[in-house]
């Protein structure tokens, strides 16, 4: 099993992370329009989602969710869990990490920007899921733009 059929499992569809990713588009570079974009975050999506270490990340998060859901996470109860507290920085950490991993420093900034927005599917997910989610479209953009300069 791959980690395009664990997201897809869980209701996770990469055109759905590719609608969130489009939604906060700004041309940049060789990318004049969201067509040419697209196919370049496909890409990088496609590549970052066949690396092991991408997958292990993801799926902690997708545990998490699960864990946090049944109340199993020790020191985190289920309504904190549910109401995505502020004391909660794991998610964070797991997003930014994915990010960065795949899209470098620069790819900080992108995860804030969907992060605060939550465009699409994000808007959708659990605390967990959607920062790593997050962190897959912060990397996969951040590298996408980046390469656009070239």
């Amino acid at each position: 099993m791959n980690l395009v059929e664990v997201l897809e499992e869980k209701g996770i569809k990469l055109d759905d992370i590719e609608n969130s990713a489009m939604e906060l588009f700004v041309p940049h570079g060789s990318l004049e329009n969201k067509n040419q974009a697209s196919e370049a975050f496909k890409k990088i999506l496609a590549s970052a989602l066949k690396d092991t270490n991408i997958s292990a990340l993801v799926l902690a998060g997708l545990l998490l969710d699960e864990c946090g859901g049944k109340g199993a996470i020790p020191g985190l109860d289920i309504i904190d869990f549910k109401n995505d507290s502020v004391h909660i920085i794991a998610d964070e950490i797991l997003g930014m990490a994915i990010a960065e991993y795949i899209g470098g420093t620069k790819a900080r900034f992108e995860y804030v920007r969907y992060d605060m927005k939550k465009p699409g599917i994000l808007g959708e997910l659990g605390p967990f899921t959607d920062d790593v989610i997050c962190g897959l479209i912060a990397g996969a953009s951040s590298q996408m733009y980046s390469e656009a300069l070239k």
